[in-house]
């Protein structure tokens, strides 16, 4: 979840790590550190909590130096304080690292002898006495590096600068995404491109178990088995343009409000309006063939996975399984051959989701990826690649991922229900009808925001919230659930409304506000008729729907929150809007950091 910046040049180099760091805090804000090489010294600057502290410490103290590396935390073994900051450094070297360490206690006993010191409580800090013990028994640093990378367990990516080559950076990885950055007269490390967009636009991803030693002349790259490879240098096509917030107050904010702009260029992409036909990416297997769908997901990410579930049974008639990826290699899931294992992630890093994705390839299944970054690692290890073009998301809750992610599932689900002879070429052409219907659907949905924030006070003083939906406005329930719990730190629960009354309804009084998902259409009168059982005992309802549900069900509600009305298929995308704007009103009556909530990052690079 850290983010890595390193930098190789004949000019100062402190300003632009920061710049990279920057680009960087979503992956976490803990804490965040720089050290550069300044005449044969090692020189570091850290500071707790977030990237602002960092550069308050530059200003009273700047570091001058020509090659450096630099870090933003988001904190794993040892609390986020100045000493865990990274880099951390020896006498010789100093090195950041994205990830875990599994076997650093082994590690360090394997130095109990030379009496090393040891300043902070990291799993990282060992990495660092290891390398530096091989350069100190007159070990070069590739030799030094080369020999301690296979004795480290668990996922990461380092970047190492050597006291004694100032012109010399060490990068490696394994699980944990880095790139390498091609300059002009200078060289880059990064965790993403969008790290390294300011800098350069040429860049090269790193495969797994790679390590590169960088310098002003360019990048050797070597393999876990040491031999020299080349790697594929390619125009990264990330924005060098500082990502703002315009006019609005937060980045979810914003991302909220793009979203009919993201789902329509999304869409773009997968829809021919020429003819209302789905239109996939090329790939080289017969998708009519497939006999089985596994779809993996963390987060919100899953949430989108349970819609997807009863577009392609219903449409497509595929048996679907579902799993959190995070437990999905422990349970020795059965892979049914010919199977397609689907895997959603906005970043394509995910650890758990991409460990499953290899899972799945080795147990044979065809590989299917929904990423929001169609250079990242799962998007390059996949048979099909599903971009979702919706553009960087910066604030740590997903919004325009999620609905951007449901426009290309449901596209999917389309596509393989024609393939499979299941769904007739006037049936395709009114879901794409559909599907084309979105954008204005959304902001239609939108344009309520201000009853929203009106609305939120309500909700702000409360401990606990249900929310309850049925079929697939289930998932949107836990959604929102899960969106407040993210930016508000209330607790909130999702439930399939018909569940209540197989315990949770003992929670409701009249402190716990229930939130109702119940667009008007078949499923209506029965989330109604639950709805009715929390009304009885007294509970506070919101009752989410459109006009004529409102007209229906809506009179004796704590609140209302009216959407447009729209067809089954597309009410989970519209239905995320005002989950979305009902968390973050909430979260800013309370005064809570709603891009940056604590305790999360944005992309989970770590089990």
């Amino acid at each position: 979840m850290c983010g890595i910046i390193g930098i190789v040049s004949d000019a100062p180099v402190a300003d632009r790590l920061v710049d990279g760091l920057k680009r960087m805090e979503y992956r976490g804000y803990d804490s965040a550190g720089l050290c550069t090489i300044d005449n044969g010294t090692l020189d570091r600057r850290r500071a707790e909590g977030k990237l602002a502290n960092l550069v308050k410490v530059l200003a009273d103290r700047p570091l001058p130096g020509n090659v450096g590396i630099a870090h933003t935390r988001w904190a794993t073994h040892g609390a986020p304080t100045t000493t865990n900051a990274h880099p951390h450094a020896t006498a010789e070297l100093a090195l950041v690292h994205n990830g875990i360490i599994e076997n650093y206690k082994a590690l360090r006993d394997e130095l109990n002898g030379e009496n090393r010191v040891y300043e902070s409580e990291t799993d990282t800090e060992v990495v660092a006495h290891l390398v530096s013990s091989r350069i100190e028994k007159r070990l070069t640093p590739q030799e030094a590096v080369a020999e301690v990378l296979p004795k480290l367990r668990g996922a990461f990516s380092l970047a190492i600068t050597f006291r004694q080559y100032p012109d010399l950076l060490i990068g490696a990885r394994l699980g944990s995404p880095l790139v390498v950055g091609y300059g002009d007269g200078e060289m880059y490390l990064g965790s993403d491109a969008l790290a390294l967009a300011h800098l350069t636009q040429q860049i090269s991803y790193l495969e797994e178990g790679d390590w590169v030693i960088i310098t002003h002349d360019g990048a050797q790259i070597f393999d876990a088995q040491n031999n020299p490879v080349e790697r594929e240098v390619r125009h990264s096509g990330a924005s060098a343009a500082a990502v703002e917030k315009g006019n609005f107050h937060h980045f979810m904010q914003k991302e909220i409000f793009e979203q009919p702009t993201a789902v329509a260029q999304t869409l773009s992409s997968y829809l021919r309006r020429s003819d209302n036909t789905v239109a996939l990416p090329q790939f080289d297997f017969d998708l009519s063939a497939i006999k089985r769908l596994t779809i993996v997901a963390c987060g919100t990410s899953f949430y989108a996975a349970l819609v997807a579930k009863y577009w392609f049974e219903h449409f497509a008639r595929v048996p679907v399984d579902v799993d959190v990826a995070s437990e999905f290699r422990y349970r020795d899931p059965v892979l049914q051959e010919g199977g397609l294992a689907l895997f959603i992630s906005q970043s394509g890093e995910t650890a758990d989701t991409l460990a499953a994705l290899r899972h799945c390839k080795a147990a044979g299944q065809t590989i299917g990826v929904v990423v929001n970054v169609p250079t990242s690692t799962m998007a390059r290890e996949a048979d099909l690649l599903l971009p979702t073009h919706a553009g960087p998301e910066i604030g740590v809750a997903s919004t325009k991922a999620f609905t951007c992610q449901l426009a290309v599932l449901a596209a999917l689900a389309a596509h393989m229900a024609v393939k499979k002879g299941r769904m007739s070429r006037e049936e395709e052409q009114g879901v794409v009808r559909h599907l084309l219907e979105v954008p204005a659907a959304l902001n239609a949905a939108l344009a309520h925001d201000e009853d929203i924030a009106a609305m939120a006070h309500m909700i702000a003083p409360t401990r606990d919230v249900l929310y309850i939906g049925r079929g697939q406005d289930y998932p949107i329930a836990m959604e929102g659930a899960l969106k407040l719990k993210e930016i508000s730190y209330i607790h909130a629960e999702g439930y399939a409304a018909g569940e209540l009354k197989h315990g949770p309804i003992a929670l409701i009084d009249d402190e716990v506000p229930v939130i109702v998902i119940a667009p008007s259409g078949p499923l209506f009168e029965k989330t109604v008729s639950n709805m009715e059982e929390v009304r009885a005992r007294g509970g506070k309802v919101v009752l989410i729907s459109d006009a004529a549900g409102l007209a229906e069900a809506g009179e004796g509600c704590m609140a209302t929150i009216e959407m447009p009305e729209v067809h089954p298929l597309i009410a989970p995308l519209v239905y995320a809007v005002p989950v979305q704007l009902l968390a973050y009103h909430t979260a800013c009556v309370k005064g809570t950091d709603v891009d940056q909530p604590r305790n999360l990052a944005k992309s989970v690079t770590v089990e």
